[in-house]
Parts: structure tokens; C-alpha cells; sequence
């Protein structure tokens, strides 16, 4: 007799199509059901969603501001410190406001209610992994939802104030006053966080590639040289034509490159470790079986 092949092994019997649809209908009505949730919360806590939060950084009291200041008095270098904005927020359409109090909420909610999304979305898959697959992915949902919070909060705290002060600053006459629409402020605002929750995901996917054999410590290695100047490409994206905030924002997503090549190397050695496991587990059987016989 052939060796039986190993089936996933989470649900009590084989879920058939429409099983696996009913499955995702309910795990989207629990993720829609949270994103309104959060959206509402958020819709409600419009002054602190909105002036402690949103415009933060088109005031020159922001953290990121105040923290370049005394960064500046610091090595003596007072062209650092940001103590004005040169621009002013205005609203041109009749419904803007409600527009963007709306749409602003919904984002806001998304990206609360984001470990919990990754959750709904990692119980649908999970089932249908090998026990080995499952037991290599603990914990993901939790390092998923710390990536994509410490690369929203370096792009809230980072990125988007050194663009937005490089954006409002930048004139070409001096008589050209800016006068800042406030889709187009919200808009820099939550591409430039976004942008880097997304980009600090890097360590997971190369978890995940390393598992399926993609990736290998030495590839990464091989291909440095391109990733840095890929890694460089996408700074230029998500920051203004601006060197310092490049610059900036280019060494974190080096060092996530780093550690994943870091992380693909635990991950082979953890593989290794295993079949050398599985073939010794193997020979020791084979050993024993002229005895028993």
C-alpha cells in the first residue's frame, strides 16, 4: 500500500464549494461588521480625529516639529528646528466637510480595526494549511498588526510632516501664497502613513517566502545592491523630491532588507534542523526493524 498523503487536518470533514463561500460570508460580515464599528467611533471623536490627530502636522507644534528643534539646539544647527507652516487649509466645496468627515472616518476605522481584519482573514486560510504550516505561522496575526502600527506610526511621525513641510515651504515667487485644499492635505497625509505600514510588512512576506522556498538568505544577499536601489525608488515615491526626508526614510527600510535576511537564515536553519530531525527519526526506525523482525 502507498503512504497515505497528508490532508489538512482543522475542520472535522471535507467542506465542500459552497461550505467554503457560507465560511467567507460570515468571516467579511464579522470584518465589515468592526470596520463600522471603529468608523463609527472615529466619526463621533471628530475633534480629537481631526485636531489632535489629522491636521497635527500642519501646526508647528507638532512632536515632530518640537523634536527637530531641540534636535537642532542640540549640535547647533538651528536650520533644523520647524517653527512655522507655510500654508493654510481651506475647504472650496459646498459638502467638502461632510465628504471628508465621512471618508476620513472610514479610513480611520480600517486601519483600527486591521488586526482584527488579518484575523477574519488568517481563520478563512488556516484551516486549510497542513498542521507543519500552521504551527511555522504562529503568531503571524500578531506580528502583522505590530509591522503595520510601528510603519503607520513612523509615516504619521516621520515621513508625512518632513513632506508636508517641504511641500508647504517650496515656493517659486514669493508672491504665490499657499492655500492648501484640505483633500489634497488629508491625501499626502494618509498616503505617506499608509505607504509605510505597508513597506514595514517587508519581515512577513520574506517570513512567508522563506516558508515556501522562494527566498534564501543568499539571494537577498546576492540582490542587495538592486533592493538598495529599489528601496531608494520607493523613498523617492513616498517622500518629496527632498534628500533629508529620503534619507530618512530609506535607513528603516534598510534595516527591515537586513533583517529579513536575517529572518530567511532562521528560517532555513529551523528547516534544516527539522528534516535532520525527521531523517535521524527515520534511520532509527530503519535500524530497528531488522531487530524487530
Amino acid at each position: 500500500m502507498q503512504p497515505q498523503q497528508p490532508t489538512p487536518s482543522a475542520e472535522p470533514h471535507e467542506m465542500s464549494f459552497i461550505d467554503h463561500l457560507e465560511a467567507l460570508r460570515w468571516h467579511i460580515i464579522r470584518a465589515a461588521i468592526a470596520v463600522v464599528v471603529f468608523t463609527t467611533v472615529a466619526f463621533f471623536a471628530k475633534e480629537f480625529l481631526f485636531h489632535d490627530v489629522l491636521l497635527g502636522p500642519s501646526r508647528p507644534d507638532f512632536w515632530t516639529y518640537r523634536m527637530f528643534c531641540k534636535f537642532g539646539a542640540w549640535v547647533h544647527a538651528p536650520d533644523l528646528c520647524i517653527d512655522k507652516i507655510g500654508f493654510v487649509i481651506q475647504n472650496r466645496q459646498m459638502s467638502g466637510q461632510l465628504t471628508m468627515h465621512i471618508s476620513t472616518s472610514f479610513m480611520a476605522g480600517i486601519c483600527l480595526a486591521f488586526p482584527y481584519l488579518f484575523w477574519e482573514i488568517w481563520r478563512f486560510v488556516k484551516p486549510g494549511l497542513y498542521p507543519h504550516e500552521r504551527q511555522n505561522s504562529q503568531g503571524a496575526v500578531f506580528f502583522v498588526s505590530v509591522l503595520f502600527g510601528l510603519g503607520l506610526l513612523f509615516g504619521y511621525y516621520i515621513a508625512a510632516p518632513l513632506s508636508i513641510n517641504f511641500l508647504a515651504g517650496y515656493v517659486v515667487d514669493a508672491t504665490i501664497e499657499n492655500q492648501i485644499d484640505m483633500q489634497s492635505y488629508l491625501s499626502t497625509l494618509t498616503t505617506m502613513s499608509l505607504s509605510c505600514a505597508f513597506v514595514f510588512e517587508l519581515p512577513m512576506i520574506v517570513f512567508f517566502l522563506a516558508k515556501a522556498g522562494v527566498v534564501s538568505p543568499e539571494i537577498m544577499q546576492m540582490y542587495r545592491k538592486h533592493a538598495i536601489v529599489v528601496i531608494l525608488i520607493i523613498a523617492a515615491i513616498i517622500t518629496p523630491p527632498d534628500i533629508s526626508a529620503q534619507i530618512i526614510v530609506t535607513i528603516p527600510i534598510l534595516l527591515l532588507y537586513e533583517l529579513s535576511i536575517h529572518i530567511a537564515r532562521v528560517v532555513r536553519r529551523g528547516d534544516a534542523a527539522r528534516l535532520n530531525a525527521k531523517l535521524a527519526r527515520q534511520a532509527a526506525r530503519d535500524a530497528a526493524q531488522p531487530q524487530n523482525g
